[in-house]
């Protein structure tokens, strides 16, 4: 490879890295719009295996905002992310794939605020598919793998003796 190839290949990893990076924090800080503009015009989530919907980022945005609001506090965490280029008519890095880890803890609406606590904690693998377009890399698809989730349980009073 040369510098030249070897450059542009970081460059792409960094755009690439920002856009999954942004779509975190699009969801944590409920921004959607932010969240449907790092979509393709024909980009579509998937949610089905944490308990939500499939459709187009519009769909899925107005989906989030209602669901979100039961989750004020959330904060992704998205790691080990493996990226990797592809083809598309025959120019190397118009596509990538990234797959990588989440951890999501997130607190319901309404709860004593004094605790930092989250109530509800999931983590699974995002598996995100990104094309490169005329404004830059963007997402065509996103897929949740949710492989676990916890609620903490309530404490239960002591019976009267």
């Amino acid at each position: 490879m040369t510098q030249r190839v070897e450059l542009a290949t970081v460059m792409d990893r960094l755009a690439v890295d920002e856009v999954v990076t942004e779509y975190a924090v699009a969801v944590d800080d409920g921004d959607w719009k932010a969240y449907r503009r790092l979509f393709t015009p024909d980009g579509r989530a998937d949610y089905r295996s944490a308990g939500g919907v499939e459709g187009d980022a519009g769909e899925i945005a107005a989906w989030l905002s209602r669901t979100m609001e039961l989750f004020p506090m959330r904060q992704h965490l998205i790691v080990n992310r493996r990226v990797r280029f592809g083809l598309l008519e025959q120019d190397s890095g118009d596509t990538a794939r990234v797959q990588a880890d989440y951890v999501n803890p997130m607190r319901f609406a309404g709860q004593d605020g004094g605790s930092t606590e989250p109530d509800f904690l999931c983590g699974g693998r995002y598996d995100f598919g990104l094309l490169r377009t005329a404004d830059g890399w963007r997402l065509c698809e996103v897929l949740v793998h949710e492989k676990w989730r916890r609620a903490p349980q309530r404490r239960q009073e002591p019976a009267a003796p």
